[in-house]
């Protein structure tokens, strides 16, 4: 894991030269973010993806704190007047794994049962039986303790010294954790007297499998078992492989194998090396399951924050009810909450004529343009309902996916926004927010409880933490923000901005408005360096009609050198495809501005404002299915993906329970990556291949069915 042999394998992945690398490492140094430089330094990168860009971040920290264990390590030794010994082996380590197994013999250990036979004076034996272990019992009567007090004792002791030897020895070690991480078989067992208590893990009560084929849904499922103390689990090859093995390797090492040193290594063996090396292993293997399932539950994240807004549209919103009625809530274009209160067109009270004619009258008393309708308790019904109105314009009806609302609506968010209102009001307002833009809304809520991804719980707090940051990170800058909507939450991840800025920019909004990108500059703690991060991904509408755009203002200048080359204006050239293609690119490249850049001027002043996530399209269940009971095997219904795992997609298809297309039932070839094949929201024909009452489980297929 040296810094070159790292940085190789980026840039052989990636393709970019040295020089490039090394102005990216560079523009890391002076505290340029990931969004910046994937968006605006494409020339100093060569083109580097956000993905790309994140990658090398985690190399370079990654080297970074492989090269400070290395200095720590090196003092350790250089303090203990043994580091001329190892230094060779020290400078060409390269993982922490092969650093730590050199230092391991010389770190401070807890009284064990070598340090015992040490302070006996048995090292001497020890080292005596390692070569010859002939007269064994008669040279042993020269090392009788109190402690150590007949042969036997002083040679079990000399056997100890011999077995940590082993054990700490790092060709046996490289051996030992080769052959666990590719020849391992994770084994799981029922506790008996828990086995009603853990029937969720049935599939696994007797469990074997290579580790290292076992998918990343299964691992993290088998070691939750463990954890709730439901499974018993091991991870090891065959023991007689091992001691083979071991002896093979012992024996190039300078170890005879003679009956003591045999005997010793078996107790190493059993005692010291598998344990370690099947924690280490585990731990090697859950690590993976984790950035697996992080990496999917991000994929997942990213299609739901990027699904297609309505815009700023006039929205009825209704988190529907059945006793305690559906709470109503009308929001401007702006989100911007006009009016709330509750009907009761379901049973027990059915008071369909009222709630019929209020809902026509809030249509037509607010200039309503869409109804936002939650997917929860009564949403079918609601919809329903509402589909059966007539109102006196045309009014689009979407069922919205409501997962998390009630968390925003009882979160310190919610009440920061709404303080005089109660959680059901906010409730409606999220589910209304969120068909207006999706990106702005779902970011005030923990990703965890919006209904994607799994086993989330099991991943390491911190490391998924990271991951959804920066996802959500990724796509408010790649949406840009809309600096007169913008919540303050959604300005946090604005490049280059964080909270205490988010605050700032929120009061000078408030107090005296901000009509131009210049006038973030007069903001206190707006520094040259946070500008220039942030102002490309604000969109401001005011005078300058490239404040709202992506174009940044560093480039202000050149976009009018082009206008004005084909005698317009910058707002005469802006959406004007006929002038636009008079404009020879080549003219205007620079040490600074290369052809990326100024492409993507171009493509900006092509279609300003464009969004892109695209357009919302409205989406019809089949009306016929109202619950499990109503499906039948063959039946193609039209549905919505839901979720995505590992092993399959759940998809929605208008009844309270999610039916699962496991992974083989995509498609006709072979997947290895599902979010490839399927993307969170997309709207699909499955086919049923059974749906159980009992248990609530439906199986659905694609193959073979021709998709919207």
């Amino acid at each position: 894991m040296t810094d070159s042999f790292l940085l190789t394998r980026f840039r052989s992945k990636t393709g970019i030269s040295i020089h490039q690398l090394e102005q990216t490492i560079k523009l890391f140094e002076e505290g340029a973010t990931i969004p910046f430089i994937a968006r605006y330094r494409k020339e100093k990168t060569g083109g580097l993806s956000d993905e790309n860009l994140l990658e090398l971040k985690k190399l370079l920290k990654e080297i970074e704190d492989f090269n400070n264990r290395k200095r720590f390590i090196i003092n350790v030794l250089q303090a203990k007047g043994v580091y001329d010994l190892l230094k060779e082996k020290i400078e060409e380590a390269t993982s922490l794994n092969e650093l730590e197994d050199f230092y391991l013999p010389f770190k401070e250990k807890r009284k064990n049962r070598a340090q015992t036979a040490r302070d006996a004076g048995l090292e001497p034996l020890a080292q005596t039986l390692i070569h010859d272990d002939r007269n064994a019992k008669q040279i042993a009567e020269k090392y009788i303790t109190s402690i150590f007090s007949d042969t036997e004792k002083a040679l079990q002791g000399a056997r100890d010294i011999i077995a940590e030897l082993i054990s700490e020895n790092h060709q046996v070690r490289k051996t030992f954790r080769q052959c666990f991480e590719q020849k391992s078989f994770i084994i799981s067992k029922i506790i008996k007297s828990k086995a009603e208590e853990a029937v969720k893990y049935k599939d696994y009560f007797d469990y074997k499998e290579k580790i290292n084929s076992c998918a990343a849904h299964r691992l993290l499922a088998i070691l939750r078992g463990e954890k709730e103390k439901l499974l018993r689990i091991t991870v090891k090859p065959d023991t007689n492989l091992l001691l083979n093995l071991l002896f093979e390797t012992i024996k190039s090492e300078g170890f005879y194998l003679n009956t003591q040193v045999k005997t010793a290594a078996e107790d190493a063996c059993n005692r010291l090396l598998v344990p370690s090396m099947e924690n280490e292993t585990i731990g090697h293997y859950r690590q993976k399951a984790e950035i697996e399932s992080a990496r999917l539950f991000a994929v997942v994240l990213k299609q739901l924050l990027l699904a297609p807004p309505l815009g700023q549209k006039n929205i009825l919103a209704i988190d529907p009810g059945f006793k305690s009625g559906c709470k109503i809530v009308c929001l401007d274009k702006n989100g911007s909450l006009l009016h709330n209160e509750t009907i009761y067109p379901h049973p027990p009270q059915s008071q369909q004529k009222i709630a019929s004619h209020k809902i026509t009258t809030l249509v037509s008393q607010y200039k309503i343009d869409a109804i936002a309708i939650g997917d929860g308790t009564a949403g079918r019904e609601t919809a329903f309902f509402l589909q059966r109105l007539r109102f006196n314009h045309k009014i689009q009806i979407f069922v919205v996916n409501e997962d998390g609302a009630s968390v925003y609506s009882a979160s310190a968010e919610g009440r920061k926004e709404f303080p005089e209102y109660d959680v059901t009001v906010r409730g409606a307002v999220s589910i209304g927010r969120r068909l207006m833009d999706p990106l702005a809304e779902l970011i005030k809520i923990d990703p965890r409880s919006l209904g994607i991804g799994q086993y989330q719980h099991e991943i390491d707090e911190t490391m998924l933490n990271n991951v959804l940051d920066q996802t959500i990170e990724h796509c408010v800058n790649t949406v840009g923000v809309n600096l007169e909507t913008a919540s303050e939450k959604l300005l946090t991840y604005v490049s280059g901005i964080g909270e205490v800025m988010a605050k700032k920019i929120i009061a000078a909004r408030t107090n005296s408005g901000i009509r131009s990108r210049q006038e973030l500059k007069k903001i206190k703690g707006m520094g040259n360096v946070t500008y220039e991060m942030c102002a490309g991904f604000i969109r401001i509408t005011g005078e300058n009609p490239l404040d709202k755009s992506a174009v940044h203002p560093e480039n202000y200048t050149l976009v009018e050198h082009i206008a004005a080359d084909i005698d317009t204006t910058i707002t005469g050239l802006i959406g004007n495809d006929s002038l636009i293609q008079k404009i020879d690119l080549s003219k205007y490249v620079t040490d600074e501005v290369g052809l990326p850049t100024l492409k993507d001027i171009i493509a900006e002043l092509s279609k300003p404002g464009r969004d892109v996530r695209g357009i919302i399209k409205v989406f019809e269940f089949n009306t016929e299915i109202k619950s499990i009971n109503d499906l039948q095997p063959d039946m193609v219904l039209p549905g919505v993906i839901a979720n995505i795992t590992n092993f399959g997609a759940f998809v929605d298809i208008g009844i309270k329970k999610d039916g699962l297309v496991h992974i083989s039932e995509i498609s006709d070839e072979f997947i290895s990556d599902i979010s490839t094949a399927v993307r969170l929201n997309q709207q699909v024909m499955v086919k049923v291949l059974s749906a159980d009452n009992n248990t609530g489980r439906i199986q659905f297929s694609m193959k073979g069915i021709k998709q919207p």
